[in-house]
């Protein structure tokens, strides 16, 4: 007897089922690539998450998590092998889509942000692509902080616009409900940085986040000024996790590299966001938020964009944020404790037009009291020298401890004029709704005798 149009609809999707079932029995390994590992001792401190978490040799393996520099896997027979391409069966199958030390560096960070999954990526650029582009699609929305890092709004106000995805800026200090006027239809997603670079305004987390619940879209944050050590977001209320790992997950200026991390706290399901609820052809018509419905998000990160556009972390910088990791704990209480100090000075300087620190300022210190670990504001500052870019131009030949640099957040201090660097593609307009005037000059405080930063500052300052 033929079948019916009904018949053949719920043959159809009984079929899909069976498919999205089959795929996920062994795909749920997939999430472990990015999950942290059961461990015996669950209730460790961040310090000893820090030094040990993610990494759990058994006996007679390394101590130390091994770099595994290899491209390729062995396996004994096809039929395995079919399994884990098609996703009905786990292990690393290419080192673009997971790798045995990359593994224990995203088992870390998840661990440290307590978050569901994390995917390691080849920059901080690549995490808030691969962030931002598996939830949106061409015609789609995206409401951002106005202070970001430069390549960032780059990304935002320029290359995603040409793929039909617009983003529309706002003030993070602004109040809600002229935030809330800028969501349209097609919004997806929300976006801010922690602490905004290099504007430094501290996200009102509660604020952006009760926008996002209240219009069921994610709210994404940047934590990699901050770092987990000072801020945990999934703690208030964001769904996603960024970071550029080259700023103080590395802290020595050697590595580029980042990671994305699952919250698993957003609901996919809602009608807006069918790229997760309906079947994925690239794998036997998985659906994401069936098979994975904590680490819907991170799983189809992985599958599908890490694996289409290939931004993967390296083995060896995996392997060098992992010993960045450990001192983290160690270097960021430094980092704080000299920004600051540096900042007072600065305060009361002659030479001195105005000094922007989030420990300084009401705002910075009421969002830090509120939403921080540690009353500390992290280890960047900005500041302006009286008498213009001549000033700043002779201020920064003068340093001797510090040095100029297109790069923050490692052991060394460094300075950079964001307006003629990092920002230089901004206009005037943007640059101040990013937090930048002309004469601001950045300034990464590292870890070295806060004395000596003192003294070097204050003769570079005097000469300019």
């Amino acid at each position: 007897m033929p079948k019916t149009d009904a018949s053949k609809k719920h043959s159809g999707k009984a079929a899909s089922k069976k498919q999205s079932k089959k795929a996920a029995a062994a795909v749920e390994a997939t999430a472990a690539l990015a999950a942290a590992p059961e461990s015996a001792a669950p209730q460790l401190s961040f310090d000893t998450l820090c030094i040990q978490g993610g990494y759990d040799p058994k006996v007679s393996e390394p101590r130390i998590l091994p770099i595994v520099q290899s491209t390729t896997y062995k396996y004994d027979d096809i039929d395995h092998v079919n399994r884990i391409m098609t996703l009905q069966a786990f292990g690393h199958k290419y080192s673009r889509t997971s790798n045995p030390t990359v593994a224990g560096f995203e088992a870390r960070m998840n661990l440290l942000e307590g978050g569901a999954a994390a995917v390691a990526t080849a920059s901080g650029q690549a995490a808030n692509l691969l962030a931002v582009i598996s939830i949106v699609r061409a015609g789609d929305h995206i409401l951002s902080a106005s202070q970001l890092y430069g390549g960032t709004f780059t990304l935002f106000n320029s290359t995603l616009k040409k793929f039909g995805i617009e983003t529309s800026f706002f003030d993070p200090n602004a109040p809600q409900a002229e935030i809330e006027k800028l969501i349209r239809p097609e919004t997806r997603l929300i976006f801010g940085e922690t602490i905004g670079n290099p504007g430094l305004a501290i996200l009102d987390f509660d604020k952006l986040a009760g926008i996002a619940k209240k219009h069921g879209i994610p709210f994404i944050v940047d934590n990699s000024l901050a770092t987990a050590w000072l801020c945990q977001p999934f703690k208030h209320g964001a769904n996603i996790v960024t970071y550029s790992a080259t700023k103080y997950i590395d802290g020595h200026a050697t590595s580029i590299g980042g990671a994305v991390i699952d919250g698993g706290n957003f609901d996919w399901t809602n009608g807006k966001f069918p790229d997760f609820t309906t079947p994925d052809p690239t794998y036997n018509g998985v659906i994401y938020t069936e098979s994975f419905p904590q680490t819907a998000f991170l799983i189809k990160a992985r599958a599908q964009f890490l694996r289409d556009f290939g931004g993967c972390l390296s083995p060896m910088n995996a392997f060098l944020f992992n010993m960045g990791l450990e001192t983290l704990h160690l270097r960021m209480p430094r980092h704080g404790d000299n920004a600051h100090a540096l900042a007072d000075f600065l305060e009361k300087h002659p030479s001195v037009a105005w000094i922007n620190y989030p420990g300084l300022n009401a705002t910075g210190k009421k969002h830090i009291e509120k939403y921080f670990r540690h009353k500390n504001g992290s280890g960047i500052l900005t500041f302006g020298i009286k008498g213009g870019l001549d000033a700043v131009r002779r201020f920064v030949k003068r340093l001797k401890v510090a040095a100029l640099v297109v790069h923050i957040a490692d052991a060394r201090t460094g300075v950079l004029h964001p307006a003629t660097s990092t920002h230089a593609q901004l206009n005037e307009e943007q640059c101040l709704a990013a937090g930048i005037t002309p004469d601001m000059i950045r300034v990464s405080v590292g870890t070295e005798d806060i004395a000596d930063l003192i003294a070097d500052f204050d003769q570079a300052l005097n000469a300019a």
